[in-house]
């Protein structure tokens, strides 16, 4: 700590220079932020769902429906601890550029498999004693300003041209980050009344296992049990469903790991550049310094600490921008169901920070350190 004064005077000696290479952190460790959010946008469901949920599809297609009488027969298997069933409902507020996915769901066991989306006790009361009730993730009611007791219309276009009116009930959260706080849920009832077709059907089935040892067994399990039905069954754990999804948007993690190496990379070319171009204008100060007794290892600090310092201090203002943005709220308008930026993320950017700021200071560093007293004051 006693030589910053040292380092800082360094850094001071061209003011723009060292602006613009710290702007140039700023702005890769921005984009490295945001690129993060981007992909745990895409792949927190794989991260996050668990291994001891299983998705039961119809095995055609998932916009194929499965009977309702499915549910007690999986729930008989063992190894089953609850089963719930959702349908989708398409619901659109005031104008279909207003996209969040909305559900039916089983008031009965919505909360026992998803226990991680939390709901006070009360407002879940009212929903299931409410046939029109809902329940709306945090995220989408803050972009709209629903409060529990607003009636809010939609419409449907999947069941007709008519107009749903729903009372908000409950306002969902969850204590974990990266959790879809998206969602629309309507009771699977109200659907069952009103729809002209599809009754007695639902879109698939969500298990949640005693174990997750158990999952490989209760999968080939349910598949055998309607295998040559009219509805046959497909079952994967949550995560494998999750990372199918990821897969059908292309190899998002290579796209921005591409683009990631080529912004750290040119970045490591600036950088390198700029503290080497440092080094050649300060030949004879480190000859001196050497001279009156400072040690080469001193030396090879010295220029390093500068290196990783300006490193350090740019990309921890550019993770900061990103994770401001994430507090401010979703720039995509609801587009992506998950945006924020995870605590790994931002450690991973500092970490690659001070790479960067080493790799780029250490051939500087080490001619430096190497430098002869006489030749370099020869050139004085």
């Amino acid at each position: 700590m006693k030589y910053l004064p040292l380092i800082f005077a360094n850094l001071r000696r061209k003011k723009l220079r060292t602006a613009l290479t710290v702007g140039s952190f700023i702005v890769a460790l921005f984009l490295f932020g945001f690129l993060a959010i981007i992909h745990g946008a895409f792949s927190g469901g794989v991260d996050l769902v668990g291994i001891d949920r299983l998705m039961v599809i119809n095995k055609v297609s998932i916009i194929q429906p499965l009977p309702l009488s499915y549910k007690d027969q999986i729930q008989r298997i063992p190894g089953v601890k609850y089963v719930t069933y959702q349908s989708w409902f398409g619901g659109i507020y005031q104008d279909p550029k207003n996209f969040f996915p909305s559900f039916a769901v089983d008031p009965d066991t919505q909360r026992l498999v998803f226990p991680e989306l939390v709901v006070p006790d009360d407002q879940w009361n009212n929903f299931v004693a409410d046939r029109e009730g809902a329940i709306v993730g945090k995220r989408t009611a803050d972009r709209f300003h629903w409060k529990v007791g607003d009636r809010i219309p939609l419409t449907a276009p999947i069941y007709g041209t008519g107009t749903w009116e729903f009372n908000i009930r409950g306002i969902y959260d969850s204590p974990r980050e990266g959790i879809d706080l998206t969602q629309f849920w309507l009771q699977k009832q109200y659907l069952e009344e009103r729809r002209t077709f599809g009754k007695g059907q639902t879109g698939w089935y969500t298990v949640k296992l005693d174990s997750s040892d158990d999952s490989s067994r209760v999968i080939k399990t349910i598949d055998d049990q309607f295998a040559n039905s009219p509805f046959e069954t497909k079952t994967e754990t949550l995560a494998a469903m999750a990372a199918s999804w990821v897969k059908q948007a292309g190899n998002i993690e290579f796209l921005i790991m591409a683009i990631g190496a080529v912004v750290f990379f040119t970045l490591l070319l600036v950088t390198g550049n700029t503290m080497s171009l440092a080094i050649r204008e300060r030949l004879g100060e480190l000859a001196v310094m050497k001279a009156v007794g400072f040690s080469d290892r001193f030396v090879l600090f010295i220029v390093l600490a500068e290196s990783i310092l300006v490193a350090v201090v740019g990309g921890a203002i550019g993770l900061g921008f990103a994770k401001l943005m994430t507090v401010l709220g979703d720039p995509t308008g609801g587009v992506l169901q998950t945006f924020f930026l995870p605590g790994s993320a931002i450690l991973l950017g500092i970490i690659c920070a001070i790479g960067i700021g080493f790799l780029a200071g250490i051939l500087p560093a080490t001619t430096a350190m190497r430098l002869r007293v006489v030749n370099a004051l020869r050139r004085v």
